[in-house]
């Protein structure tokens, strides 16, 4: 396969240790952006999978925490966001035809891990959106010695007098040819930009939120908004299906914080129940995204996956 070298910010919070960006194509052509970073003498590789919205250079803390534990890091940024191809014309509403064809960022990531000879075993690491493509990854034979989830989308909070409406939209829209546009609440600016810091779903960490806005002021490429009906379809009909899957055997630990508004609590709640060697982490005071929290509580969840990955291997 070939590599070529891709932009990595480094502008805006540096990354704890050196890394580099790769870009290489999935097997339908979409250009997809791949960010290493893999301090001396890893031993495994963490694949990890972001949420919607996200990019490479936001899980550069990560990866450091990983590097002191002593895991390489691997991240990758989806079809439709970050700087991998945008698929409508307007490039600010995230999209994907199918949600199968994240898999084929999947398989593409796969492969160039192992062209680029990263540590093994291998391990993985989904937050959200990147928890739902990750549990079907597993289904499809991901080889990986351990697994952890953050926030993962097995289910999204919806009111449930307005499930049935998201459900029709969701098909509706498409077939009339307006799938490309959003649901109603939705907008084509980035969360981050436009919610103020109190109160905001994703961290209650000043530090980490502040981070996410620099970076994309700095690179507003990276910037994306709410999710087409076509998304909000393939959203829904994939996490009903696996969530009528049986666990996967692979060891997995799930974290989730209390104060989590965007995906649905009771759906993890029921996965983990049924994961049997699984176990659920539940962060107090935590938000969408624990690994944007504190640094104790970040320290606290990265010392738990490292545990877990090190029994693993």
């Amino acid at each position: 396969m070939t590599l070529t070298v891709a932009p990595l910010f480094t502008d805006v919070s540096p990354a704890p240790l050196e890394g580099a960006a790769y870009w290489t194509h999935a097997a339908d052509g979409v250009r997809i952006r791949l960010g290493a970073f893999v301090p001396d003498g890893a031993k495994g590789t963490v694949l990890l999978f972001p949420g919607r919205t996200e990019y490479v250079e936001k899980y550069a803390p990560a990866a450091g925490d990983l590097a002191r534990r002593g895991y390489a890091t691997f991240v990758i940024d989806w079809r439709g966001q970050g700087l991998a191809d945008r698929l409508l014309d307007d490039n600010r509403v995230g999209h994907v035809g199918l949600f199968a064809d994240y898999q084929k960022d999947v398989d593409a990531m796969v492969a160039a891990a192992d062209h680029l000879k990263l540590p093994k075993p291998f391990y993985l690491l989904g937050h959200s959106m990147g928890g739902c493509i990750g549990l079907r990854s597993l289904y499809e034979g991901l080889d990986v010695a351990a697994a952890a989830f953050t926030g993962p989308m097995w289910g999204i909070q919806i009111a449930p007098h307005l499930r049935p409406v998201a459900w029709a939209l969701g098909q509706v829209m498409p077939a009339i040819g307006h799938g490309h546009r959003l649901p109603p609440g939705r907008n084509v600016e980035s969360y981050v930009l436009t919610a103020p810091f109190d109160d905001n779903m994703l961290t209650s960490d000043y530090e980490m939120y502040e981070m996410m806005q620099l970076q994309l002021q700095a690179h507003p490429e990276l910037e994306l908004g709410g999710p087409s009906f076509v998304w909000l379809r393939e959203a829904m009909a994939e996490m009903l299906t696996l969530a009528r899957k049986p666990a996967p055997e692979v060891q997995a630990d799930t974290f989730v914080g209390t104060n989590e508004r965007i995906v649905h609590l009771g759906r993890i709640e029921a996965r983990m129940r049924g994961w049997d060697n699984g176990e659920l982490h539940v962060i107090e005071g935590g938000e969408h995204e624990v690994l944007m929290e504190g640094i104790e509580t970040r320290s606290s969840i990265f010392d738990t996956i490292a545990d877990r990955f090190a029994q693993a291997a």
